[in-house]
């Protein structure tokens, strides 16, 4: 007899609905799983097996043949356990086919009959959404990040074999009675992650100049590159910048939420990522790990920074071929990675920090205690390629903190609210500003875009040329200048980008000749 379980997959970052075929017939006792599987996949055939049995479900000596389509995508991972041992029942008769209509089934066995948890379960339940399907059974670890869309497909969690078998049984008016949908409403998981986070700016005494940037950069998501002498506070301003960034949006945690999702980073009572995220990767990160691949491809740290912050401490420690590697991520906010079993594209539209000193021991040019000479500073400088500092926005020092601002002096400084406070209304200004478009921040624009909502007066436009020819700029850095003007501007409140902005925008620019000037200043 024949019958036919919808499941689903995952193929990089991107879900499909995947139809188990099963046909149980008369002959040889054997069990044949076509269909490009993995090694996983065909290994599901034992673990059915020994799993109907220590559930005392008795199958008579078949000829099983299970066919996973589409037959042309290679199958990974161990979603199919589940729908094999529901389609072999089916087709043993022990299941009415109109049970598992309209039902969409994935799950991990184990030899005893328990349903485990697999990854990727959020985008293979939009998935069935997209294509109309009422009802979906999940593994009861998987219930609550699959529930987060229960308000568009029924949701309902199993821990084993014989209690989905009971409920796909069950007349429609008991099934209720035996697993209830799980429901979530999102909105109050927004409104529950409001605690407040033990790390504040107000902590941080002096740097003023520093805090401004991290402002700016916040408010439009604008790269960041702080440079400044060892103990001067760079990391512990970038551990509290997460403090002062918008919150994500319901649509951003979708995307954030897919992706560790397919990365098999979900929590079990986690059902959503609703804070930005923030990665902190050590400089010893290899390449793999940083864009993602493997052998199975998987999300890197880059995509598991999308819609967050990337913070590289150390910045000129890390190898210079793997910080080449963000070069594209980047400009295009997307990652490419090609392999034998095909092309696999992740999402990587993060917010660069870095932090570095200015030399390998860290104090130049203070020559009273730097000990570097000039080959190792030249070597160090060389980490970072000028490709990659075009694409910071802001590239500010960080100095040595006076002993009256360290001691604080009875100065109160801002905390993260009041930052933040002013960061969301310049947000306001952006969302309303790119309502009709894809765009979220600034930093977003094209140079399209920029000509239709960078509209600079004559004086700006001869202060831009001026600085566009004094420092020789490049064309990237142009387009960044003016994006930047036009945060600074927005958190002015002021609707045109006046001269005093794109002043200030191009002192952060400037300071990418730090690189140059402590390269010349050798010589003398």
């Amino acid at each position: 007899m024949f019958s036919t379980v919808t499941s689903g997959a995952i193929h990089g970052i991107h879900s499909y609905l995947m139809q188990v075929e099963v046909d149980v017939s008369n002959g040889l006792p054997s069990f044949t799983m076509v269909g490009l599987p993995g090694a996983e996949v065909r290994e599901a055939s034992e673990r059915v097996k020994v799993a109907l049995k220590n559930c005392e479900i008795c199958l008579p000596p078949s000829h099983i043949t299970i066919n996973l389509s589409p037959a042309d995508i290679h199958k990974e991972g161990v979603t199919i356990d589940l729908p094999v041992a529901i389609g072999i029942l089916v087709s043993s008769g022990k299941i009415p086919q109109r049970c598992i209509e309209n039902t969409l089934i994935i799950g991990q066995l184990a030899l005893n009959g328990d349903v485990k948890g697999v990854r990727g379960v959020l985008p293979i339940v939009q998935m069935a959404v997209d294509h109309g399907i009422k009802r979906c059974i999940l593994p009861i670890e998987n219930v609550y990040e699959g529930a987060v869309l229960s308000s568009q497909i029924d949701i309902i969690g199993v821990k084993n074999l014989i209690e989905c078998i009971n409920y796909l049984k069950a007349d429609d008016s008991e099934k209720n009675s035996i697993i209830s949908p799980t429901l979530i409403d999102i909105s109050n998981l927004f409104e529950q992650n409001t605690e407040e986070d033990n790390l504040d700016f107000k902590d941080i005494n002096g740097q003023s100049a520093l805090k401004r940037a991290m402002e700016i950069a916040a408010a439009g998501f604008h790269h960041v590159l702080m440079v400044g002498p060892p103990g001067t506070g760079k990391s512990m301003i970038a551990k509290r910048f997460p403090t002062i960034m918008p919150p994500l949006t319901k649509e951003e945690s979708l995307e954030v939420s897919t992706i560790y999702s397919v990365a098999g980073l979900m929590k079990p009572k986690q059902p959503l990522i609703t804070k930005r995220p923030f990665k902190a990767p050590h400089h010893s990160i290899t390449p793999s790990a940083l864009t993602g691949g493997g052998k199975i491809p998987q999300p890197g740290v880059i995509s598991l920074a999308h819609r967050g912050v990337l913070f590289l401490d150390e910045l000129a420690e890390f190898n210079r071929t793997t910080l080449d590697l963000l070069r594209q991520p980047l400009e295009d906010h997307e990652v490419n990675i090609a392999r034998l079993g095909g092309t696999f594209t992740y999402p990587a539209n993060l917010m660069l920090l870095g932090a570095m000193n200015p030399c390998p021991c860290g104090y130049y040019p203070d020559r009273g205690k730097c000990r570097c000479s000039e080959k190792e500073i030249r070597n160090y400088m060389s980490h970072i390629s000028g490709p990659i500092l075009d694409r910071i926005d802001i590239c500010v020092e960080a100095p040595r903190i006076d002993y009256s601002d360290l001691a604080g002096s009875g100065t109160v400084n801002e905390s993260s609210s009041q930052i933040r406070d002013r960061v969301l209304k310049a947000r306001k200004i952006q969302e309303e500003r790119f309502k009709d478009s894809s765009i979220k921040f600034n930093s977003e624009m094209s140079p399209s875009d920029i000509r239709k909502f960078c509209i600079l007066g004559s004086n700006e436009q001869n202060l831009l040329e001026q600085i566009y020819k004094t420092f020789d700029l490049s064309a990237r850095s142009y387009h960044r200048l003016i994006k930047l003007s036009r945060t600074i501007a927005d958190l002015d409140n002021s609707e045109k980008i006046l001269s005093h902005h794109i002043t200030e925008a191009a002192c952060y620019r400037m300071n990418d000749a730090i690189f140059n000037v402590n390269k010349e200043s050798l010589r003398k």
